[in-house]
């Protein structure tokens, strides 16, 4: 912390102090730091991408640091909100490029995932080794990707956060019925693609093992039995890996003979360590110490089936995960 604050003052221009000397900068740095970790759950839910949350996050600081180099903290009154209304204008700001980079995206694109450490909780790849524990699941994010970037920024603040649509309206400068307006479409879409359903974490758990092991076996009967008939799977490899597809795959049949012929050419030599991605129960692939892949599997409402599963091959997309906590060999060991 003390390390990150001495970093954010530096960036700050010395021929722009702020208003009160010293002391006020440190103010000033201290709350920005003490909601980081709210703007990063934000900004992340809205745009999918650690990078580009981060970069948001740099430009939010910017923002926060300037303002108050031009008026006194005082003149603020709510630091927490207007920070988050930094926040969420500059992720509003970015889409059109993130948008943009993902028409050219090779294959499916998925979330950037969060993996925490299946033993202690930590996320070893953030800056300050604390769970983003807001963010929603690898399943949720893909929902949230068909929405309109208002429509999601409405969702994320409302559902995920609890901010009523008064404190969104001032947020975005639009009017509270416009903003009810936003939200009920978004709601209604959200829903009508992913029903409302909690699984037990130990169901979840036995589930994941379940499908693994079937998966990097090559078990095309177990994987029949567990993929539900409706399964689709999602491989993202952003065009560095071979195998991973160009598109999505729906049905059980089709599903299971590639997730069986993918095991065939591929498993030999990983290593699975489970742990937590975007709050779920996940499986980690390394090989050797490299991070090969990220598998999450959305289930059915009982818990029995695999209805989704989400394979991150992009090696960019994995480079802030390392090998820790609860491993175990793979399927040839």
């Amino acid at each position: 912390m003390a390390e990150e604050q001495d970093r954010l003052i530096g960036s700050v221009p010395e021929d722009s102090p702020v208003p009160g000397g010293a002391e006020a900068a440190h103010t000033v740095t201290r709350l920005f730091l003490d909601h980081r970790e709210l703007l990063f759950s934000v900004v992340y839910n809205m745009l999918g991408s650690v990078a580009d949350t981060e970069d948001v996050l740099q430009e939010t600081w910017l923002s926060w640091s300037g303002k108050n180099r031009r008026a006194p903290l005082a003149e603020i009154g709510n630091p927490r909100a207007y920070l988050v209304r930094i926040a969420v204008n500059h992720a509003l700001a970015r889409q059109s490029a993130v948008a943009a980079r993902r028409e050219t995206y090779v294959g499916p694109w998925l979330p950037e995932p969060l993996v925490t450490d299946a033993a202690t909780g930590l996320a070893p790849d953030t800056a300050d080794d604390t769970v983003r524990t807001d963010s929603v699941s690898m399943a949720m994010l893909v929902v949230l990707e068909t929405l309109t970037p208002l429509e999601r920024a409405v969702f994320v603040l409302h559902e995920v956060f609890g901010y009523r649509h008064t404190e969104i309206a001032g947020m975005l400068g639009r009017s509270p019925a416009s903003v009810r307006q936003l939200a009920h479409r978004a709601r209604a879409h959200v829903h009508a693609r992913r029903p409302r359903y909690r699984t037990h974490p130990r169901v979840r758990r036995e589930a994941t093992e379940r499908f693994v092991a079937a998966a990097l076996g090559g078990d095309l009967h177990a994987l029949m039995e567990i993929l539900a008939p409706d399964v689709t799977v999602w491989i993202d490899g952003g065009g560095a890996r071979q195998g991973a597809g160009l598109r999505p795959v729906h049905g059980r049949e089709k599903a299971a003979r590639m997730l069986a012929g993918y095991a065939t050419r591929r498993a030999a030599g990983l290593d699975v360590s489970y742990r937590r991605v975007n709050g779920d129960d996940a499986a980690v692939l390394f090989e050797g110490d490299s991070p090969y892949a990220v598998m999450v599997m959305d289930l059915t409402p009982d818990g029995d089936r695999v209805s989704g599963v989400y394979v991150v091959t992009n090696p960019d997309k994995l480079t802030r995960v390392r090998q820790e906590g609860d491993s175990a060999s793979g399927p040839d060991q």
